[in-house]
């Protein structure tokens, strides 16, 4: 399996209002349940009304299009970077997921993923 490694860095965030955010930007996630809005979007683009934030996430996206029947992707890539003691934070689309790290453990996740297998670009 083949993931790519993003060049840009990325913020986890909570805002008070989806307005808040800039639609346009390049790259970015919005998460909203009855307690919360979350946004992962580039750095430079951190709305400035956030409540919360943490920044320093690098990230992995697996290439291709997976099928919805694949089981345990995320749960093998988990584990091998689990087993590295390296947290991580998730995120899903509908072709594909993205892994982020954060930023100091981006060499040590390449690094434990290419001993297991993965193709690491």
């Amino acid at each position: 399996m083949k993931l790519k490694t993003l060049d840009q860095e990325l913020s986890v965030c909570k805002v008070v209002s989806i307005s808040d955010i800039d639609l346009n930007g390049k790259f970015f996630f919005i998460g909203k349940t009855d307690e919360e809005i979350s946004l992962v979007c580039l750095t430079s683009d951190v709305p400035e009304n956030t409540t919360d934030r943490v920044d320093g996430w690098r990230t992995f996206r697996i290439e291709g299009v997976l099928d919805f029947s694949l089981i345990g992707i995320l749960s093998e890539i988990s584990k091998v970077l689990a087993d590295n003691k390296i947290g991580i934070f998730v995120v899903s689309t509908y072709n594909t997921d993205y892994i982020l790290v954060k930023k100091e453990n981006l060499q040590k996740a390449q690094q434990a993923l290419k001993a297991s297998g993965y193709e690491v670009a």
